[in-house]
């Protein structure tokens, strides 16, 4: 009789967490049951579902239906090996999407979790072991089951350490070498070349001068791990003659002037891959931002990074000088002005509320062009100590993402931005009055463009279908020429410092240097 006794007071024995979990699932019933023309067959019955059964099931549905963000906005934490969870339900969920109900249950969060409004990014370095390298051309992941292998049993030696691990999502990281290498016309070995990709298909044409002969670019150049991506900035062409292109993890550095000397930096022990690239006016120093949320500055001559500046929690994609203050744009919405002289370089701070697609500095120095994702051309002041709640002087919006951007060199208060998939218009823009002076139609996503000064043009590079480089006179905005022969979308557009050569990147990885003067 004594062991019946026992045993009906061992069942009677509830854990705290048990209990609670039960208190959770009669609210849950109870909301559902005065849904019950929405409710499903399939409803949890809060009598019979105990919480080691859910999170079980629970913990089964996550490792077969693996969760993979498919915004291009990705965070350091989502960029971390297969198999490496975060505790980040704070990140994920919040107390404003939990019913109130539940809030009664559930309590409030502790200061230590991450919710919406409060939330700061703070310094963090990367991890080497973070990240898997692979040194051929293409990329290889595990299989399916072998990451749901992987996540089942990281789950379950984790579960004990941090139940909230369940809510939490990663990404596969997959990293490709790059390579440039210059054309041998008559031994070039390039895939793209042994096609019938010749100089023939490479020419420029003048539609407004017949006497001007059809010419073929100085410069051919392959480049492998080149990324097609809209968003990056990875091109840039210095006032020392030196071109610096991003393929992959590393920074591949050209002698504009002599056509040789191809050198790298490479980047791959601390980032996935590089996003943007820009140049100092004065000096060699070249501000590369990274996939991890890094700023870094590196000495090309020295090849020595000079430092590294953290505080971007996500793909830094637009960068820009003015002087000895680098801005940088992230995908998460904000740009931090970088006083590159000092220890503490964070002195400012901008916020949008989508991806930075572009930043460009006036070329006085006085005024800030930002565009977003969400179609926001947004114009600020010149106010290095920024405040997040700092307000802009203009925004202007736009029908599609504001990517291809730059400043007129020879009028201060005209900008030039290109039209996305949706519009394919090249719209110029007066600031002071904020409305669009010429709209001439490509009928192609502009993916870059760059102003002529020398002949007093417009340079945009445009994807299909022409895949092309379209040249428009200024200020009839009339098509007078155009760089003719890649098969991808021209997505990088640099200008020479002595403004008479043109540097093109298309996403079918070839880079063509032009003579656009004579």
């Amino acid at each position: 009789m004594e062991w019946k006794l026992e045993r009906t007071a061992r069942r009677r024995i509830r854990t705290e967490e048990e209990m609670r979990w039960e208190n959770v699932m009669k609210v849950l019933s109870n909301d559902m049951k005065q849904k019950r023309s929405q409710v499903s067959p399939k409803v949890l019955d809060s009598v019979t579902t105990t919480y080691s059964n859910f999170k079980s099931n629970f913990s089964k549905r996550l490792s077969a239906e693996l969760p993979v963000a498919s915004s291009p906005i990705a965070t350091r934490w989502q960029q971390r090996q297969t198999g490496d969870l975060a505790c980040s339900f704070g990140a994920e969920l919040s107390t404003t999407d939990i019913p109130e109900s539940l809030q009664s249950v559930l309590g409030t969060p502790e200061k230590d979790t991450l919710t919406p409004g409060i939330y700061k990014e703070p310094l963090k370095f990367p991890t080497k072991e973070g990240y898997e390298r692979n040194n051929s051309a293409l990329c290889v992941c595990e299989a399916p089951h072998a990451l749901d292998r992987a996540v089942k049993e990281n789950v379950a030696s984790k579960s004990q350490k941090c139940p909230n691990q369940l809510f939490s999502t990663q990404k596969v990281v997959q990293k490709t070498d790059g390579k440039m290498q210059l054309c041998d016309k008559s031994q070039c070995i390039w895939k793209g070349c042994q096609y019938g990709v010749g100089d023939e298909l490479f020419h420029l044409n003048r539609f407004c001068d017949k006497n001007y002969p059809i010419c073929q670019p100085e410069v051919k150049i392959h480049l492998t791990g080149l990324r097609n991506d809209y968003y990056l900035n990875i091109l840039d062409w210095s006032f020392k003659n030196v071109v610096a292109v991003a393929l992959g993890s590393a920074v591949y550095i050209w002698n504009g002037e002599n056509h040789n000397g191809v050198e790298n930096i490479d980047l791959g022990l601390t980032c996935n891959y590089v996003s943007s690239v820009s140049w100092i006016k004065e000096g060699t120093c070249l501000a590369v931002g990274t996939s991890e949320g890094e700023v870094q500055l590196w000495d090309v001559v020295t090849k020595k990074q000079l430092r590294n500046m953290l505080g971007h929690l996500s793909v830094v994609g637009a960068l820009s000088w003015n002087h000895y203050l680098l801005s940088s744009g992230s995908r998460l919405g904000h740009v931090y002005h970088h006083d590159v002289r000092i220890a503490q370089h964070h002195v400012g701070t901008l916020c949008h509320k989508q991806a930075v697609c572009a930043l460009k500095w006036s070329l006085d120095g006085r005024l800030l062009s930002s565009g977003c994702s969400d179609g926001l051309l947004t114009i600020w002041p010149y106010d290095p100590g920024a405040s997040a709640r700092g307000q802009p002087l203009k925004v202007l919006p736009q029908s599609t993402a504001v990517k291809a951007m730059d400043w007129c060199p020879w009028q201060s208060a005209v900008l030039a931005v290109g039209g996305g998939m949706k519009d394919g218009c090249l719209h110029i823009l007066d600031i002071n009055t904020g409305k669009s002076i010429q709209t001439p139609s490509t009928n192609s996503q502009i993916c870059s463009l760059i102003w002529l000064p020398k002949t007093k043009e417009i340079a945009t590079g445009q994807g299909t279908p022409k895949n092309d480089v379209t040249l428009w006179t200024c200020p009839t905005l009339c098509r007078s020429g155009g760089f003719f022969g890649h098969r991808g979308r021209v997505l990088h557009l640099a200008l020479s410092p002595d403004q008479t050569q043109v540097f093109s990147a298309a996403a079918d990885g070839m880079a063509t240097v032009w003579k656009c003067c004579q």
